[in-house]
């Protein structure tokens, strides 16, 4: 009996085997796999690549000869010339977003240089020139010469991304063209300001892929092969790197008027601004040695008021508390400053303040931000 049952159950083995090769080597699934010999990444990077370029910049600049402590006005009569004229090279990325020859770069690339070359995905090289450029949002658009090879990059969509979508950085890494690296959004809309550039206005994508110096200005991509930001920035440490790239819907807004030409001018009312939560506030109070007691709200802190701003002729104080812009609380200064940049120039602002236990409404009108703040 026991014999009868060991040889149905080898039978019963032998034709399950049968039907599961039979079904996976005729079924859709089978041939899927056989293939698929490159995944959504190779598909990703040669949809973008022909539209990735390479930038090398050089510019003149003046070195000492001798040493500082020989640069005395009696030595160098002696000596002669304490300087000469040397050349300083850059490298950076930068991605086609139009067939005439418009590339889109990040402005600390191209800024105050003498010469730009322009490296296409097929190796050739031309001159470029920078049309225009804008240090607040760290873009600029440098043109080539139209010929027939040039492939505009697909650019997406940048308010449809999640944290968690994939993210590829693509560009020249230490001068390493074409280089591809893989991750994920980590974040969104994180602010500038907090990274310490105060002196910069932008919400940025956070990253985990890659980025590395000469990777600025190349493009961040989705899985569809879509430019979904440019790469600006990254902060390495112990740990692992965290890249930063401009959201492409901001980027091409800018493009659009960099290309014509004209200067972009950002609204200023010469305030340094940080973040105040009620917890935050009242932890300071507790202090003893606290210099002024902080309202225990949300809000955006006056950390300073620049001298001869507007905010000064407005009447802004050091410990003020921002609480509401045009009748919109505020939550912080990105929240503030978003609103501010919204606005027109000469544009008149309601502010509403808390000054220890007093809340007032200040009227404050905007200028054009001064080219020494940029």
């Amino acid at each position: 009996m026991f014999g009868y049952f060991a040889a149905t159950f080898r039978q019963l083995l032998i034709l399950a085997v049968i039907f599961i090769y039979c079904f996976f080597s005729t079924s859709p699934l089978a041939y899927a796999i056989e293939g698929a010999t490159h995944n959504f990444v190779a598909d990703a990077v040669r949809r973008v690549a022909p539209s990735v370029v390479r930038i090398d910049t050089e510019r003149d600049v003046k070195r000492q000869v001798f040493e500082p402590s020989l640069s005395d006005p009696l030595l160098q009569d002696l000596l002669g010339e304490s300087t000469i004229i040397g050349k300083e090279r850059g490298q950076g990325s930068g991605i086609l977003i139009d067939n005439s020859g418009i590339v889109l770069t990040n402005a600390h690339v191209v800024e105050q240089v003498d010469l730009i070359s322009i490296t296409l995905s097929d190796g050739h090289q031309v001159s470029g020139h920078v049309i225009n450029a804008d240090p607040v949002t760290d873009l600029a658009v440098v043109e080539i010469p139209s010929e027939g090879n040039l492939v505009a990059a697909p650019l997406g969509n940048s308010d449809d991304l999640e944290v968690g979508d994939w993210a590829l950085a693509v560009g020249t890494p230490y001068g390493l063209e074409q280089t591809v690296t893989l991750g994920i959004v980590s974040s969104l809309h994180r602010n500038i300001s907090s990274l310490g550039f105060l002196n910069k206005r932008l919400d940025l994508i956070q990253t985990d892929a890659a980025i590395n110096p000469g990777n600025s200005g190349g493009p961040l991509v989705n899985a569809n092969g879509e430019v979904i930001g440019i790469n600006t920035l990254v902060r390495s440490g112990p740990g692992a790197g965290l890249g930063f790239a401009i959201p492409i819907n901001l980027a091409k807004k800018v493009a659009d008027q960099l290309k014509s030409g004209n200067d972009i001018v950002h609204p200023y009312l010469g305030l340094q601004l940080i973040p105040l939560t009620p917890q935050l506030a009242k932890d300071y109070n507790s202090d003893p040695n606290a210099i002024l007691q902080l309202p225990e709200k949300t809000g955006a802190l006056v950390q300073k008021v620049l001298p001869g701003s507007p905010a000064e002729v407005a009447g802004l104080r050091r410990g003020d508390l921002i609480v509401k812009i045009e009748n919109e609380l505020v939550k912080d200064p990105t929240t503030l400053l978003s609103i501010v940049e919204s606005t027109h120039i000469g544009a008149t602002i309601s502010l509403t303040v808390q000054r220890g236990h007093k809340e007032m409404l200040l009227k404050i009108r905007s200028v054009a931000l001064p080219i020494f703040q940029s």
